[in-house]
C-alpha cells in the first residue's frame, strides 16, 4: 500500500501550498465528511515510480483548550496517527515560535519518523537564519520554498527514505492472481459493516483472520463457490468469539489504501441519502486508481418508487464516468439481491485481467478506422497502424502510428466502445495510449 505523509505545523506556514506542490494538483480529494473539517485534504502524489498519499492539515495548536482550534488539533492528531512519516513545517521568515516548540514536543513523544522543513526559505543560507530551528531537537532542518518549488524534491526523497517497506514490495512483486482482492468502499453508515457481516455469516463462506500489515490494514480471506477472495477492510473488522463484528470506524487514508490494494472495489451507496459529493469523490478515486468497480445501492427496500427513480437519475448525472460498471440494488440487512453482486464482482475481475492478443487488437483497430477514420488535423490525418496490450488491471491498449497526438478524446471513446464490445469488458476501466512513431529522417538534411 502507498505510504502516507502528513503535513503538520502552525497556521500560515505554507502547508497547503506545499501540499499542492507535492500533489501537482489543486483537485486533490477533499475529506468533507461528518466529523472532519474541510482543512484536512487527502491527495495522491508521485515521484518517479514512488507513489504516496499526502495529508494537509489545519493549523496545529497542541495546547488549545477552547474554540475551533481544539477541533483542528483533534484532526491533526488523527492525521499524524494515520501517517507513516510526518513533515513538520515551520516558517523560515517568521522564525522560531513557542507554538513550534509545543508541536515539536508532541512529535518527539510520539517517536514517529519526522522531517523538519523550513518553508519560505528562498534566498536564505542554512548556517545563519535557519540555525535557531535546531533547538527543536528534530535533527536536520531542510530549507524549501513551496511557492517556488525549491527543495521539494529533496523533501519528498528524505521523507520516503525514512520508510522501509520490503515486505510489501515483495508481496506486490508476485501477486496471487487466483485470489480476488475485494474492497468495500463508501461513506460512513451506508451499510458496509452490515454487508460484510452478512457475507461472513453465510454458511457458504469460509473465513479467518489474517494479521494486518505495519499500517494496520486488516484483510479477511474467504471462499465462495470455489473462488477465493481477500476482503480488504475499510470498515474496521474485529473478531468477537466465532462471529466477525464490523465496527464502523471511518478513515479516509484506510479507504484510499484499500482501493489501491484491491483488484475489484464494491462502491456502496445509500438509497435513502442519494448520491452525495463524498460518493462522487470516492468514485473518482476508484477510476483514477484504475480499479475494476461494481456499484451497489444499499437500503433499496427502505425507499419508495419516486425515491428510487431519483437515485437512478442521480447516478446517471453524478457518476457518468462509471457507466461501464454493473449496478445492483440490494438490502444488506434483508440479504436481498446479493447473489448477482458476486457474479458482477467475478466478471469485473475477469475483465480487468483480460488478455488481448496483438493480431486481434490490430484487426479491430483497422476495422474501426475503416468504419470511421479520425478527424484530419490541418494537413495531416492521424494514421493508426497497429495496437498491442500494455498492461492489465486495468487493461491498457497501446496504439502505434503517425500524428497520433491529434487523435481526439471522442475518437478514443469510439475505440473504447468497440474494444469493450469485442472483449466483453464490463466493470473495468480501459485505458488507450497513443504512441507516435518517430521520424527517422527528422535530424537529417
Amino acid at each position: 500500500m502507498k505510504p502516507v505523509v502528513a503535513l503538520v505545523g502552525r497556521p500560515n506556514v505554507g502547508k497547503s501550498t506545499l501540499f499542492n506542490r507535492m500533489t501537482k494538483s489543486r483537485d486533490a480529494i477533499v475529506a468533507d465528511y461528518a466529523g472532519l473539517t474541510r482543512d484536512r485534504h487527502y491527495g495522491n502524489a508521485r515521484m518517479g515510480k514512488r507513489e504516496f498519499i499526502v495529508i494537509d492539515t489545519g493549523g496545529f495548536e497542541p495546547t488549545a483548550e477552547t474554540g475551533i482550534y481544539v477541533e483542528m488539533a483533534k484532526q491533526t492528531r488523527q492525521a499524524v496517527a494515520e501517517a507513516d512519516v510526518v513533515v513538520f513545517v515551520v516558517d523560515a521568515r517568521d522564525g522560531l515560535s513557542a507554538q513550534d516548540h509545543d508541536i515539536a514536543n508532541y512529535l518527539r513523544k510520539l517517536g514517529k519518523p519526522t522531517v523538519l522543513v523550513a518553508n519560505k526559505a528562498e534566498g536564505m543560507t542554512e548556517g545563519t537564519q535557519l540555525a535557531e530551528f535546531y533547538e527543536l531537537g528534530l535533527g536536520e532542518v531542510l530549507p524549501v520554498s513551496a511557492a517556488h518549488g525549491q527543495g521539494v524534491r529533496s523533501l519528498v526523497e528524505q521523507a520516503l527514505d525514512a520508510l522501509s517497506l520490503p515486505e510489501l514490495d515483495e508481496e506486490e512483486a508476485e501477486p496471487d492472481t487466483s485470489v480476488i482482492k475485494l474492497a468495500v468502499a463508501g461513506r460512513p453508515n451506508v451499510g458496509k459493516s452490515t454487508l460484510i457481516n452478512t457475507w461472513l455469516g453465510e454458511e457458504r463462506l469460509i473465513a479467518f483472520d489474517l494479521p494486518g500489515t505495519t499500517r494496520d490494514a486488516i484483510s479477511v480471506p474467504f471462499e465462495r463457490a470455489g473462488q477465493k477472495y481477500e476482503l480488504i477492510d475499510t470498515a474496521g473488522l474485529r473478531r468477537k468469539g466465532r462471529v466477525f463484528e464490523a465496527i464502523e470506524k471511518f478513515s479516509v487514508v484506510k479507504t484510499l489504501q484499500a482501493i489501491e490494494s484491491a483488484n475489484v472495489v464494491l462502491l456502496l451507496l445509500d438509497a435513502t441519502q442519494g448520491v452525495t459529493d463524498q460518493d462522487a469523490h470516492i468514485a473518482g478515486y476508484i477510476l483514477e486508481s484504475g480499479r475494476a468497480v461494481v456499484i451497489a445501492i444499499n437500503k433499496w427496500d427502505a425507499v419508495d418508487e419516486y425515491e428510487r427513480q431519483q437515485v437512478q437519475r442521480q447516478i446517471e448525472s453524478r457518476l457518468p464516468f462509471l457507466k461501464f460498471a454493473a449496478l445492483h440494488f440490494i438490502s444488506a440487512r434483508k440479504r436481498q439481491g446479493l447473489g448477482p453482486v458476486w457474479a458482477s464482482i467475478a466478471q469485473a475481475h475477469q475483465s480487468a485481467m483480460c488478455k488481448m492478443s496483438t493480431p486481434v487488437l490490430t484487426r479491430l483497430l483497422h476495422e474501426a478506422v475503416q468504419f470511421q477514420a479520425p478527424k484530419r488535423a490541418g494537413m495531416f490525418r492521424p494514421k493508426l497502424r497497429y495496437a498491442h496490450q500494455g498492461g492489465m488491471n486495468p487493461p491498457v491498449v497501446v496504439v502505434h502510428g503517425n500524428s497520433l497526438e491529434h487523435v481526439t478524446d471522442a475518437y478514443k471513446r469510439f475505440l473504447e466502445g468497440r474494444l469493450r464490445k469485442e472483449f466483453n469488458l464490463i466493470g473495468t476501466p480501459l485505458r488507450i495510449e497513443m504512441k507516435t512513431s518517430s521520424n527517422p529522417y527528422a535530424d537529417k538534411d
